[in-house]
């Protein structure tokens, strides 16, 4: 009896909760209880999409027009894009073993990855040397997907840059050309295309951030970008609107060094000293020389980045380059330059910018002497002076 009872209650219980629910639910809209024990069928949830965007291309021309020149300019360079895939074996630890003497450990062979740019029809290809530095094998995958093996003609350590051959008789590879980089601009639209994480075809796209900030031939000087670059990218293309090549990206900025992300400064190594380089290789390999460089010519120069006018009376060159600082024990040093000296000829001839006498500079061999005109106190004085190697190539 008592258990009826409180089945009762609780019955009566549920009655009036439902009651007091549905008094409450009344005029409300929206599915429940009551229409479920009414048998009712829920309503179908109104869904209205527009039909139209909030503009039309007419609104943003501009903005289309670019939209198109962007992808157009992609689908010109990514042909021409290369993903760089290495093979670097190392041998394995010799212990000493109370059984069976002195037992040598496995090789272990640790993979590498990169991007690179096609630069003729042949198959030659530019990368960074740093991608390609002691590895044991290169396999260079093409946009299509097709992989080919890859020889190393040469490479230049100092200026982080390597010329690499396909192993293919097809000689109608899509290639790129190299952009003046001398007149690249702040501000210059840009886009990097590469293999970052080893995400294949990959562009992004930026402005040129900075150029020339510090001139000296003890160390290169890279253009700034603020396009996207990440690990993998290294050696790929960073190309202007035209889709040249203006520098081949090598590294990015990482404030944090545990930070191996992008953070918005990307380095690339213009396309100027780039090419150089490639030229160097293939006249060596022509000549049957090494072809791989150990180091560039070094005065220790600062310049400033802008050319000196010079008066034309003084019989000499109307151009020159301001020597701001020299580095100390520098070949520079040794030979008698000092800083504010104005270089007005090198071994003779001329130069347009502080930029291309620094090319001349790196481009002659430790040892060589040469002779600089410099005007000092408005006199002009010839200095003899030796060529000395890069710091950073010893």
């Amino acid at each position: 009896m008592e258990t009826l009872r409180r089945l009762v209650f609780a019955i009566t219980i549920f009655v009036l909760a439902s009651l007091a629910f549905s008094f409450w639910r009344r005029g409300q809209e929206g599915y429940g209880l009551i229409n479920l024990i009414k048998g009712e069928s829920p309503k179908a949830e109104k869904f209205t999409q527009p039909s139209a965007p909030k503009l039309n291309l007419n609104d943003v021309s501009i903005l289309s027009a670019m939209n198109d020149e962007f992808s157009k300019l992609s689908a010109a360079v990514l042909p021409s894009v290369v993903s760089i895939n290495t093979k670097t074996v190392r041998q394995g630890q010799t212990a000493w073993h109370p059984f069976f003497g002195l037992v040598s450990g496995r090789p272990q062979v640790i993979p590498g990855l990169g991007s690179g740019a096609i630069i003729s029809k042949e198959g030659h290809i530019i990368t960074n040397y740093h991608v390609i530095a002691d590895v044991s094998e290169v396999v260079v995958t093409t946009n299509d997907n097709k992989t080919h093996t890859a020889r190393i003609l040469g490479a230049s350590r100092e200026h982080d840059i390597a010329l690499l051959k396909i192993d293919d008789t097809k000689k109608d590879f899509p290639a790129l050309t190299f952009a003046n980089s001398d007149a690249a601009k702040v501000g210059q639209l840009v886009f990097a295309v590469g293999n970052p994480f080893g995400l294949s075809g990959t562009v992004t796209q930026g402005i040129i951030s900075a150029r020339d900030r510090h001139l000296s031939d003890s160390q290169l000087n890279y253009l700034q970008t603020d396009t996207v670059i990440n690990p993998g990218n290294s050696g790929g293309p960073l190309v202007n609107i035209l889709g040249q090549i203006i520098g081949i990206n090598v590294a990015i900025y990482r404030g944090d060094e545990n930070v191996r992300a992008w953070q918005g400064i990307g380095l690339a190594v213009p396309a100027n000293d780039a090419k150089s380089v490639v030229d160097a290789i293939l006249a060596q390999t022509k000549a049957g020389t090494p072809a791989r460089s150990g180091g560039g010519g070094y005065l220790g120069l600062e310049l400033s980045a802008e050319p000196v006018a010079i008066d034309t009376g003084l019989g000499t060159a109307q151009i020159g380059a301001y020597i701001t600082d020299l580095d100390p024990q520098s070949p520079g040093i040794a030979a008698g330059l000092a800083a504010g000296d104005v270089v007005t000829a090198f071994n003779g001839g001329s130069f347009r910018t502080p930029r291309e006498l620094l090319a001349m500079i790196r481009a002659l061999k430790p040892g060589s002497q040469v002779k600089m005109t410099v005007l000092r106190n408005g006199q002009l004085l010839e200095i003899p002076v030796v060529i000395g190697q890069r710091p950073d190539a010893q």
